[in-house]
């Protein structure tokens, strides 16, 4: 039985970043062979289905979660070990935080954006089960999250954000340095 699991935000489209893809089967792949469980959003498309089918060809668990809605629209990925149908994208968000221990985010569009500051927010609030400290790496190589890691820095700047809480969100421009990080918890999420 797999302990640890990381969840990972991604886009249900494969984007116009060949190198983006890239990210996606490896991380997919590392995750299965370092013995973690994968979470993600149930799709078998687009960078989604890319770091599913990479665990799953290096015999890893991996659990979707998927909203009904969704299910048809984004191809619920029939080969997963488990997949969870939710009624909403709630429902999906939570459980997709509950099963987690930490969160590792690829490329996306609105939807990944919003589940990255979620998960940071309920890491800084505790609101994760019994108040756990869940860690969000941002991946990619170099150019799509480098706007959003200066407006962070820009609002710790500011102070209508924490230094304590700007580093429940990091960076990664490698996989490895993406898993090290996320499996790096902190021993309590106090003063956040």
């Amino acid at each position: 039985m797999i302990n640890q699991k990381i969840c990972v935000f991604c886009a249900s489209k494969e984007g116009t970043n060949e190198e983006f893809q890239k990210l996606a089967k490896e991380l997919g792949a590392k995750i299965a062979k370092k013995g973690l469980g994968l979470i993600y959003g149930g799709a078998q498309v687009g960078l989604m289905g890319q770091v599913a089918d990479a665990a799953l060809q290096n015999q890893g668990e991996v659990i979707g979660v998927i909203p009904e809605s969704l299910a048809d629209r984004e191809i619920a990925h029939p080969g997963v070990n488990s997949l969870i149908v939710t009624t909403d994208m709630h429902e999906r968000k939570r459980t997709m935080y509950d099963l987690a221990d930490a969160f590792i985010a690829l490329p996306g569009g609105m939807g990944t954006l919003e589940e990255v500051f979620e998960a940071a927010t309920w890491t800084k609030l505790g609101m994760h089960r019994n108040g756990i400290y869940k860690p969000v790496v941002l991946l990619d190589n170099g150019e799509f999250w480098q706007d959003m890691i200066r407006f962070l820095d820009y609002q710790v700047a500011t102070g209508f954000v924490s230094q304590k809480s700007r580093e429940i969100v990091c960076s990664a421009y490698t996989v490895d340095k993406a898993i090290e990080l996320a499996m790096k918890i902190p021993q309590s999420n106090n003063d956040t």
